[in-house]
């Protein structure tokens, strides 16, 4: 079966850490630019780090992460990172990881933070919970 499976939330107090990982079953990650989301009880989703295909060698980030979280990804694990500190009560949520190989984010490197774009595969979503 070919699906994305996320891992590593939990519960974790204020400006505490977590690492969150995207592991790819029954394809190879390489190519994939892979994107994470998260969307909150009544929210909606929204981006907050992408990474790039093959080497990675592009990386974006919301501006409410930047500086926070890091984006990272080992190919030979077929695994991507999420490695986030600092963690503040607003960044609680269900945390999602999305593959996307299109032609364009190989070609160009790309990686997209829309949470509407068709996407190649979603994971199930996994919850970070930061509280006192």
């Amino acid at each position: 079966q070919l699906q994305l499976v996320e891992s590593g939330g939990g519960l974790v107090q204020p400006g505490g850490s977590l690492r969150l990982s995207c592991a790819a079953s029954g394809f190879t990650l390489d190519y994939y630019a892979i994107s994470w989301f998260r969307q909150a009880p009544g929210k909606e989703r929204e981006g907050v780090s992408c990474i790039s295909g093959s080497s990675g060698i592009n990386t974006n980030y919301a501006d409410s992460v930047k500086g926070r979280f890091t984006i990272s990804r080992d190919n030979a694990k077929n695994t991507v990172y999420l490695q986030m500190n600092g963690l503040k009560p607003e960044d609680t949520a269900v945390y999602y990881c999305a593959a996307d190989s299109s032609t364009r984010a190989r070609l160009f490197s790309l990686c997209r933070l829309d949470p509407k774009y068709g996407y190649n595969y979603w994971g199930q979503g996994t919850q970070v919970t930061v509280s006192s």
